[in-house]
């Protein structure tokens, strides 16, 4: 048996599969997020730590024996977060989340030094964690004095689960302190920020041993002292490993709570002002790419609550049948914007309303909103050196066949549906958890799970949609200068 754990926003996932990679059952347990102020995402870690506890104690209860034989675990979580211990390993506050853009002017003065971009591949966005350390310096320098390690979400519970401070090379290239092309930490970097190596984890790949479960946790919960403990990876990145993303010319897009366009990649690809995401990879020698659109399935969340429908409800008074645009836009910026705009400040609008507007039309319109930012990603992705033949569909928002059909439709490329499964993060940290305590080839480990179907592109609205989306292309500027 593996685990898989996935440290996410909105909660802690347990997933345990067998060695035919079969799941066997899992365990969640929700977690909150605190905004004390307008732009600020933070978290308390010791939340995570309850939250863990919750999901593997439900395993434990529904599933005591597999969980007993487990020999491997693997870890997974949400990036960027700026998680700052003392000397002692004390929590000196919350942690600053991924979207939490208290400090984009830091972020700005980063990006505007060239050593960023160039040693990391990579606009200094301020959901990244080097900017946030350098927030705190300037407004917490009583907390800043006493940072001895910065450590990222997921490698907080490593430090809990193992007592060792590691992370690797997939979620590091998320924090504009890591030499992406080299995968090492750049101590020039870390220097312009007041830090150095010391306070950083050690690195190791994705599917290396990074620590193993201490005792008393193992006696706690059943299980065998000793077990290793993957480097594990980032969010995405653990999700293409469950998807098995992980060969060039492989791709997915995910409709979560935000969007990701990603692609596998060979070799380093960088070309950051595409405002693209180029980091490592969680395999060895391997890197991807991501467009990243901050509000996907954010976007008919909010909707959702000031229609009073559901989600669901939305999309299924759409139909099933794809529609033509009908000149009613949204820009999906209810929070800003990371490709290709790096605009924290931008924030979303409906254009085109008139008296006969229904509330299907917006539901339309919200749908073809993020499609078009998907649209935005996948040209700035062939702008980077990337080109896609088709897309593997993942996220909650992918159970919508009118929205898959919206966005095979706005990129002019096939959409697969994998077969029914779990292949999300907390699978992908299953087989790296695997990989590292079995030694196993990671390419035989990540394979592909079987395609249930194919949504292919309407071709007789691609014109319609090309038109919609040149619409959509002309309204980030009109904005930006209105709200400037």
């Amino acid at each position: 048996m593996y685990l898989g754990l996935d440290l996410g926003t909105s909660g802690v996932k347990a997933l345990l599969i067998d060695a035919e990679q079969t799941v066997i059952g899992s365990g969640h347990a929700s977690l909150d997020v605190s905004r004390p102020h307008p732009g600020w995402s933070e978290q308390n870690p010791a939340d995570w730590i309850r939250a863990c506890e919750e999901a593997i104690a439900e395993l434990k209860a529904s599933h005591p024996e597999q969980l007993a034989a487990v020999k491997g675990i693997g870890l997974s979580g949400q990036m960027h977060g700026a998680t700052l211990l003392d000397a002692g390993d004390q929590v000196l506050r919350p942690c600053i989340l991924w979207n939490d853009t208290r400090s984009h002017a830091e972020a700005a003065k980063l990006d505007a030094d060239p050593r960023f971009r160039k040693l990391t591949g990579n606009i200094v966005f301020p959901g990244f964690t080097a900017p946030k350390l350098v927030w705190v310096k300037n407004s917490e320098p009583d907390i800043f004095a006493k940072v001895a390690k910065v450590l990222l979400p997921k490698d907080f519970l490593r430090l809990w689960l193992s007592g060792e401070h590691i992370s690797e090379m997939s979620d590091s290239a998320g924090t504009s302190w890591l030499d992406v092309g080299k995968r090492g930490w750049s101590s020039d970097l870390l220097s312009l920020t007041s830090l150095d190596e010391k306070q950083m984890p050690s690195l190791v790949e994705g599917t290396q041993k990074a620590g193993v479960l201490r005792g008393e946790l193992a006696s706690k919960w059943g299980m065998q002292p000793g077990i290793p403990i993957a480097g594990g990876a980032g969010d995405n990145a653990a999700s293409a490993c469950g998807m098995g993303t992980v060969a060039a010319g492989q791709a997915f897009v995910s409709l979560g709570t935000s969007g990701v366009l990603f692609a596998a990649n060979a070799s380093y690809l960088p070309n950051p002002e595409s405002a693209v995401h180029t980091f490592c990879h969680a395999l060895p020698d391997t890197w991807h790419q991501m467009g990243v659109i901050l509000s996907a399935t954010d976007s008919l969340n909010w909707l959702s609550e000031i229609s009073g429908k559901g989600p669901g409800e939305l999309t299924a008074e759409l139909g099933d049948t794809l529609k033509a645009p009908t000149g009613v836009s949204f820009l999906p910026y209810l929070s800003g914007e990371r490709t290709p705009h790096n605009d924290s400040a931008i924030r979303g609008s409906f254009t085109g309303l008139a008296h006969e507007t229904s509330r299907t039309v917006l539901t339309q319109a919200v749908l073809e909103g993020v499609a078009f930012a998907f649209r935005d990603s996948l040209e700035a992705l062939a702008k980077a050196g990337t080109t896609l033949t088709r897309v593997t569909a993942i996220g909650g928002g992918s159970r919508s066949r009118y929205w898959l059909k919206a966005i095979a439709t706005a990129l002019g490329l096939p959409v697969d549906i994998p077969a029914d499964g779990d292949f999300g993060a907390a699978f992908g940290a299953a087989r790296l958890g695997m990989i590292a305590a079995t030694g196993a080839d990671p390419l035989r480990v990540c394979t592909a799970p079987a395609t249930d179907a194919t949504i292919e592109p309407v071709a007789a609205l691609s014109e319609a949609y090309a038109e919609a989306y040149q619409r959509y292309r002309l309204l980030y500027p009109a904005i930006k200068v209105a709200t400037a």
